[in-house]
C-alpha cells in the first residue's frame, strides 16, 4: 500500500485533525517543510472544517507536481571524449548493481560504455562487476583488491578515451555518508579525474534506497556537500518503500532523481518519470 492509499485509509470518513495529518504526511517522508506548506494550504482555504481526505490528497499531489519536474531527465554525451558518469552510495543500496542497469540502459539506446571497478575495498563487488561487465559485452578495467580507487579511474579514463568509448562508470565503493575520510576519497576520484578533463566527472549520481525513508534525505545532504551531486537512482520504488523522499530531496536539494530502479531484474530500471511516479502514489 502506497503513503496515499494508506492516508486515504487512515482518515477516511472522520474530520481531519491536523496534528494527526502533519504526523502522517511526515512520516510519509514527505519531509517537514513540504508537510508544513501543505497544512497551510489547506488552513487557508475557506470551510476549511469541512474538508475531507480527497482534499488533502489532492493538496498533496498538486504539492508534488509543482515540485517535480516536468520532464525526464536524460543523460547527455559528451562528444569527443567519455562521459563520466561518478555512482555513488552508502552501503546496501544496489549501487553496483544499478550501475549495471545504467550500463545496461545505455547500451540498449546504442552507446559504448567501460565500467571501472573503483569499489577496490571489496573484492566481491570487482568480481561481481567483471562477470556482469561480460554478460553485458562492456569494457571492464578492474584491479587488485585494495587499490587505490582514483589511479584506477584515471587508468579507466585513459583506457576509454583510447577506445573512444561513450560513457565511463565508475562504480566506487558503499561508505556511510557521516565518515569524512571517506567522503574526502570520493573528492580525491573527482580531482583525479579532472586532470584529464576538466568537465569529469559529468554526472555524480547518489543511489539512495526508497525504502529507508528521511535518512535517504541525510544521505543526499552529506554526499551533495562533499560532491554537488547531480542527481539521484532511486533502488526498491517498487517495494515497501513510500517515496515521499524523492520529493522532500529535490524541495530541500534541488537534486532531481534521473533514474529509478523499480525491480531486481536488469532491464527493471527507467529515466524517472513525473506523471508515472504521481499517478502511482494513489
Amino acid at each position: 500500500m502506497n503513503f496515499l492509499q494508506s492516508l486515504a485509509k487512515q482518515f477516511a470518513g472522520k474530520p481531519i485533525d491536523w496534528d494527526e495529518l502533519e504526523e502522517a504526511l511526515i512520516r510519509a517522508d514527505l519531509g517537514v517543510p513540504m508537510t508544513m506548506r501543505i497544512i497551510k494550504t489547506l488552513q487557508e482555504r475557506e470551510a476549511w472544517a469541512l474538508l475531507g481526505i480527497g482534499d488533502v490528497i489532492k493538496a498533496v499531489r498538486e504539492e508534488i507536481a509543482r515540485i517535480l519536474s516536468r520532464e525526464p531527465t536524460p543523460i547527455h554525451r559528451t562528444i569527443g571524449k567519455p562521459t563520466v558518469i561518478l555512482i555513488v552510495g552508502v552501503n546496501g543500496t544496489g549501487k553496483t548493481m544499478s550501475t549495471v542497469k545504467l550500463a545496461r540502459y545505455l547500451m540498449n539506446a546504442g552507446d559504448s560504455v567501460t565500467l571501472a571497478a573503483a569499489d577496490t575495498f571489496r573484492a566481491a563487488a570487482i568480481e561481481q562487476l567483471d562477470i556482469w561487465a561480460k554478460r553485458l559485452g562492456a569494457e571492464i578495467v578492474r584491479g587488485q583488491h585494495g587499490a587505490d580507487p582514483a589511479a584506477l579511474c584515471y587508468e579507466a579514463y585513459q583506457a576509454a578515451a583510447k577506445r573512444e568509448i561513450d560513457f565511463l562508470l565508475c562504480d566506487t565503493a558503499g561508505r556511510q555518508h557521516t565518515k569524512a575520510n571517506l567522503m574526502a576519497e570520493l573528492q580525491k576520484i573527482k580531482r583525479t579525474l579532472a586532470k584529464l578533463d576538466a568537465g569529469a566527472p559529468h554526472e555524480t549520481l547518489l543511489v539512495v534506497d526508497a525504502t529507508t525513508g528521511s535518512n535517504a534525505l541525510s544521505q543526499a545532504r552529506e554526499f551533495h556537500n562533499a560532491l554537488e551531486l547531480t542527481g539521484l537512482i532511486v533502488t526498491k520504488l517498487d517495494g515497501s518503500g513510500k517515496g515521499g523522499v524523492v520529493v522532500a530531496i529535490q524541495d530541500e536539494l534541488r537534486i532531481r532523481t534521473r533514474f529509478v530502479g523499480t525491480g531486481e531484474q536488469l532491464d527493471d530500471f527507467a529515466l524517472f518519470d513525473r506523471k508515472t511516479y504521481i499517478e502511482n502514489l494513489l
